[in-house]
């Protein structure tokens, strides 16, 4: 099957400047329609990333799935980790199934995120579970311990697209870019399917860039 490619080429001059400029005193007019090209842009790369990864089958999608997640299961940064922050994948986004069943894993403290509120989202040790944000499964709050940002080693992130400079983009809401800085000390990785991969990412100043990015072909 010939899946669908996300190969949208994506100007590199307009990434942090004009989300910088538009916040500075005396902007210019034209910043305003550079800000909603910009919003426009990222809008349609997230549009095509779900198509691309969409566009894989089932049995494709549990197969590369799994070389990703062996990627990451023999990777240093997994290597050194003691807590480890993943996700509950979502229509076609791609499963950590493989790595929570890795012999690698074993020992390791996982946590995934909640959404707290409309802005606000933290890392929970699960204890049940329950369908949260967007459809996603959650822990229960009540009945899951919280843990801080400070004592996660590794973050492992979804998306929509990314570049090979660790560039990404979520589903728009902005809990990653508002979460990942308070995590001081962990690495930050991406988990994706190649088709999702796109010539460089517009990023915005507040964007967190991640610092591996892991797929089922390669490691960026």
């Amino acid at each position: 099957m010939n899946s669908f490619k996300c190969l949208h080429i994506v100007d590199t001059d307009e990434h942090v400047n004009i989300i910088s400029d538009k916040r500075n005193q005396g902007k210019k007019e034209t910043d305003g329609s550079a800000l909603d090209n910009m919003a426009v842009r990222r809008q349609e790369l997230r549009k095509c990333g779900i198509r691309a990864r969409d566009s894989l089958t089932a049995e494709e999608r549990a197969e590369k799935s799994e070389r990703a997640c062996h990627r990451i299961a023999e990777s240093e940064a997994f290597a050194r980790a003691k807590t480890v922050m993943v996700y509950s994948h979502i229509r076609g986004e791609l499963s950590l199934d493989a790595l929570l069943a890795h012999p690698a894993a074993k020992g390791k403290r996982f946590v995934y995120p909640l959404c707290a509120s409309k802005t606000e989202m933290i890392a929970m040790v699960p204890g049940e579970w329950k369908p949260g944000s967007f459809g996603i499964l959650e822990p229960v709050r009540e009945e899951s311990e919280e843990a801080s940002p400070e004592e996660i080693d590794l973050v492992i992130c979804p998306c929509t697209v990314f570049d090979e400079q660790g560039g990404r983009l979520g589903m728009g809401a902005g809990y990653y870019d508002r979460f990942l800085p308070k995590c001081q000390n962990a690495v930050v990785a991406i988990a994706a399917f190649e088709v999702q991969k796109i010539p460089a990412v517009p990023m915005c100043e507040w964007d967190r860039a991640a610092d591996v990015v892991f797929t089922e072909a390669g490691v960026y």
